[in-house]
């Protein structure tokens, strides 16, 4: 489960940061504008528009990772029974609710054109959690592969959400650094591990 989860959290985190990004070439693009207009030297807008996207249709993307997220969480969730707390399915479905939530977080706010200050914060919490995890999971690999890359993850994931914090709650002027990486992430904390483990070229434990 966590590699076909993994497969598509990495599709939406790309499919964010090439729109955080987009969002922050226009962004830049509009202000020269306007300077230039200002100054009698208006010229073309420029930028890379192809990064352009719209806020609903990466939106739909994020609502369904996001659910598909919750219903496998919830399906380890069930099959394991919260007495086996311990239980790595059961683990596995607490984790990827953290994340899950935030892509349908990130979802309905596009659709509702909300600020995300709110959100930001909920990406605060997410990044304290995935501090201690990466830590507990390097600690726990015993140096096999895969549990070694996902501790790295997770510490990833943990500077990630704080740079979503930063860029949402406190408005700091860096999404197109969010952007780039989200986009770096995407590709090695999940896009590329995904498919080493369900080709079978990443043992899973």
């Amino acid at each position: 489960m966590i590699a076909v989860m993994l497969l598509y959290v990495g599709a939406v985190l790309l499919l964010n940061g090439v729109w955080i990004l987009g969002s922050a070439i226009a962004e830049t693009s509009q202000r020269r504008v306007q300077a230039q207009a200002a100054s009698g030297t208006a010229s073309g807008a420029g930028g890379a528009t192809y990064l352009a996207l719209s806020n609903r249709e990466v939106g739909v993307m994020n609502l369904f990772v996001g659910v598909l997220g919750f219903l496998l969480a919830m399906f380890a969730v069930v099959r394991v029974g919260p007495a086996n707390i311990g239980a790595a399915e059961f683990e596995f479905g607490a984790f990827v609710l953290l994340f899950a939530f935030t892509y349908l977080y990130v979802g309905i706010n596009q659709f509702l054109n909300a600020d995300g200050r709110a959100l930001g914060w909920y990406c605060l919490f997410v990044a304290i959690t995935a501090v201690p995890t990466a830590i507990i999971t390097l600690l726990a690999s015993r140096g096999h592969t895969w549990p070694i890359w996902l501790g790295a993850d997770w510490a990833a994931w943990a500077v990630l959400w704080f740079l979503f914090w930063v860029l949402l709650a406190l408005q700091r002027p860096i999404a197109r650094l969010v952007g780039a990486v989200t986009v770096f992430v995407a590709v090695t904390t999940c896009w590329i591990p995904a498919y080493l483990l369900l080709t079978g070229y990443l043992p899973g434990s």
